[in-house]
């Protein structure tokens, strides 16, 4: 059984991703807690600060103190402030979103971004949500500086997801992946096209050492009218000098001197 802390944290998890707020009732039947164990636990999130109840419905949700822990946590750690000029260029350059994501234990999250498309169509997805390693650009940089045990080891613990979620050309089983890696490697960074959602192009590139796997990865993303392949091979030079430059640049903080299991061989 679930500790209460368990439970309290899936809350938190489960109202981070519905901004508008849950009714009780759902929510205990979404996260299959009895109704009375719910309700305890967020009068106890509410007394800390962290949930709040709506005016209009009595909803649940939640406060920004979860946020700002959060910020004061990037902030403190110098990611953002070492990162952002970088990032900021790359997307000026590129006339696309670029984003930057961090890796943490079995989790990769982006946690900067900036977006460079000025008019048009423009690609914008949520910040602060776990990566889908399976059929991202993201989780493919990543994935591609491990071995192939700790990155089947990852994607079976994360799941595939459901096809409908994502992209019609999304992986939909461990061979496939194996080989988009093999051609992620053989390039030095990834490209998707269609993967992740319907009508969206991505490339990334982990950001590393030398022979090291990734503490992160640069992304850019944007409609796959524009990012095409041969737009993708032109932007490759400048992506992956991104990547340099910002393990360069993120040495220093506490979050990107981690070095996490082992290197592909």
């Amino acid at each position: 059984m679930a500790s209460t802390l368990e439970r309290s944290l899936t809350i938190l998890e489960y109202l981070a991703m519905r901004p508008t707020g849950k009714t009780l009732s759902t929510m205990a039947e979404e996260l299959a807690l009895p109704l009375s164990a719910c309700h305890r636990l967020l009068s106890d999130l509410v007394r800390c600060g962290y949930v709040r109840q709506t005016r209009e419905h009595g909803d649940y949700a939640l406060t920004t103190k979860l946020a700002a822990l959060g910020l004061s946590y990037l902030g403190g750690s110098g990611i953002v402030e070492a990162a952002q000029p970088i990032i900021d260029r790359l997307a000026e350059a590129s006339g696309e979103l670029v984003r930057l994501a961090i890796v943490d234990g079995d989790r990769l999250t982006f946690v900067a971004k900036a977006q460079g498309a000025r008019f048009g169509l423009r690609y914008d997805p949520d910040m602060g949500v776990d990566v889908r390693l399976s059929c991202s650009a993201a989780g493919h940089a990543w994935l591609m500086t491990l071995t192939e045990e700790r990155a089947l080891e990852l994607i079976v613990r994360q799941g595939f997801g459901e096809p409908r979620d994502y992209g019609p050309r999304a992986p939909t089983g461990w061979k496939a992946v194996v080989d988009i890696l093999a051609d992620d490697r053989a390039r030095g960074y990834s490209q998707m096209h269609e993967m992740y959602a319907p009508g969206m192009s991505a490339m990334a590139a982990p950001v590393r050492r030398p022979g090291e796997v990734a503490t992160g990865v640069i992304t850019i993303a944007g409609p796959a009218i524009r990012l095409t392949a041969p737009r993708m091979g032109a932007l490759a030079a400048p992506l992956l000098a991104a990547a340099e430059e910002l393990g360069l640049a993120t040495e220093a903080s506490p979050i990107f001197a981690r070095r996490p299991c082992a290197p592909a061989r």
